[in-house]
């Protein structure tokens, strides 16, 4: 089948149709670029919120010598709370010694009275 020639574009139909295209080339490369500055800012960002490595391994070693003082100064509470608790246990069986067992003896003594033990 043939093209009638009037089906032809015209020059200015040409013109038209590759200004459009070289407009659309414009705003999608404005947009390209538009995108390309937003991604660049919100990598800037996350560069700015990024440690370097030796601030990290600092910042583990500070918090590595932290753990050792806690762990000490725990160790520190558990042998000083078992020294109160042995404290108490001497202390208790020192009032049992010193006031219970004055009184045990003198009740028995009671008792062995009672029961005419004595000559």
């Amino acid at each position: 089948m043939s093209v009638p020639p009037t089906a032809e574009p015209t020059l200015w139909e040409l013109q038209r149709a590759i200004l459009q295209i070289r407009e659309d080339q414009r705003d999608g490369i404005a947009g390209l670029r538009d995108n390309l500055r937003a991604d660049l800012q919100v990598l800037a960002g996350r560069i700015e919120q990024a440690v370097t490595k030796d601030v990290y391994l600092s910042d583990q070693r500070l918090v590595d010598q932290r753990l050792l003082v806690v762990e000490r100064d725990l160790a520190a509470e558990v042998r000083a709370r078992r020294e109160a608790e042995e404290t108490a246990a001497t202390l208790r069986r020192w009032l049992i010694g010193a006031f219970v067992a004055p009184v045990i003896v003198a009740a028995v003594q009671l008792w062995l009275f009672s029961k005419g033990g004595h000559t």
